[in-house]
């Protein structure tokens, strides 16, 4: 098995960034102090913004593909880590990155891939409160 702190560093080459993400995300329970470690890495969560923000032109019209999706929700599940640990759920909040995920909220499609991103999406915005 692969150190968290590898799988951090591997998030900033696009070549590893998905399996990266797909490892940091179904293992986030197993890795303590994984939510410090990703705010304090260099780099990390303006890749995590990269991937949010890449799926934007998908919104609408709804093209979004499952494998999209699935990539994005990664994204989301490590940020909720983040967003629910009392080091860092400050941090999160204060540089608004909640705000970059109400696009997701505003879509009517009903297709999976879209319920699947709104509900991990709702999963971030309420992990603070």
């Amino acid at each position: 098995m692969q150190s968290a702190e590898q799988l951090v560093l591997d998030l900033s080459n696009p070549n590893l960034r998905e399996n990266a993400l797909l490892e940091l995300s179904k293992k986030r329970e197993l890795f303590q102090d994984l939510p410090p470690l990703l705010w304090h890495s260099f780099g990390t969560i303006s890749v995590f913004l990269q991937e949010i923000v890449s799926i934007y032109p998908v919104l609408s019209p709804p093209n979004l593909t499952l494998a999209q999706s699935n990539r994005v929700c990664n994204v989301l599940a490590l940020l909720q880590c983040v967003a629910s640990h009392p080091d860092t759920r400050l941090l999160l909040l204060n540089a608004y990155i909640p705000l970059y995920l109400y696009p997701f909220l505003n879509t009517a499609s009903k297709s999976t891939p879209f319920e699947y991103l709104r509900l991990t999406s709702l999963g971030v915005i309420g992990a603070p409160l």
